[in-house]
């Protein structure tokens, strides 16, 4: 197949697989969504145009619909089938999606454009991450958010998820990394607009099951490397100092 980057990584039967999947859409994208949400320090935007960065087959599309009501909605992946993929769940979801071929280091929208811009996922999958989040500061308004979700290196080194699934592994972060290279790019965000999910699937090495079976004790926040960040950031009002 023909991707729309020529840096993508080619996922796997198993991963495409897993991301149209009942688990995937109700444990992970459902729970990131409501997470996101509440890590605004304000309401958000009302009616914004919201752009779906990785929108992948198109299953975070009714999560997005009801937590923030979109008046616009835009999707961007640079794998043609999941784009066909996001376009029949737009059609079953009866949704209007505009939907994008196109890297996430080369996005086809007008500067200062979008209120809201949504990575989930997205960002541990993409090689030109620098160039991704300038394109991401460059296409939302002043004001904008980027809802940024992502799982950290200890989470896609392990070997569970390096079998099962394909990621360029030079370039994965910790929580700290993430966050430093969303400030570095110009974003605001606090402590409260900050979030470590310990959800039992993120756990590194045994998803939790040994914390199950009463074998061992969950380690506390600051004790542990954490596997899921999750942030709120803004870009600045024109002016702001």
């Amino acid at each position: 197949m023909s991707y729309l980057s020529d840096n993508y990584v080619e996922e796997t039967r198993f991963g495409l697989w897993f991301l149209r999947s009942h688990a995937w859409q109700h444990y992970v994208l459902r729970v990131a969504v409501n997470d996101l949400r509440s890590l605004f320090s304000e309401a958000p935007p009302s009616h914004p145009v919201l752009l779906d960065a990785g929108c992948g087959q198109g299953k975070s599309f009714q999560y997005l619909r009801q937590t923030f009501m979109p008046g616009r909605l835009i999707g961007v992946d640079a794998d043609p089938h999941s784009l066909n993929r996001s376009r029949e769940e737009a059609v079953n979801q009866g949704m209007t999606v505009e939907l994008i071929g196109s890297d996430c280091a080369s996005i086809n929208v007008p500067d200062a454009s979008v209120d809201l811009l949504f990575c989930h996922q997205t960002f541990h999958h993409l090689v030109e991450q620098e160039q991704a989040l300038a394109e991401f500061y460059r296409v939302l308004k002043p004001g904008g958010y980027l809802l940024f979700a992502e799982s950290t290196e200890a989470y896609i080194d392990t070997w569970v998820i390096r079998w099962l699934f394909r990621h360029p592994m030079h370039v994965q972060k910790s929580a700290a990394q993430y966050l430093e290279m969303i400030r570095r790019q110009g974003f605001e965000f606090g402590p409260r607009n900050v979030s470590y999910p310990y959800l039992w699937w993120s756990r590194a090495k045994d998803f939790g099951l040994l914390e199950c079976l009463g074998l061992s004790k969950p380690k506390p926040f600051g004790q542990r490397e954490e596997t899921l960040v999750n942030v709120v950031a803004r870009k600045p009002l024109e002016g702001a100092v």
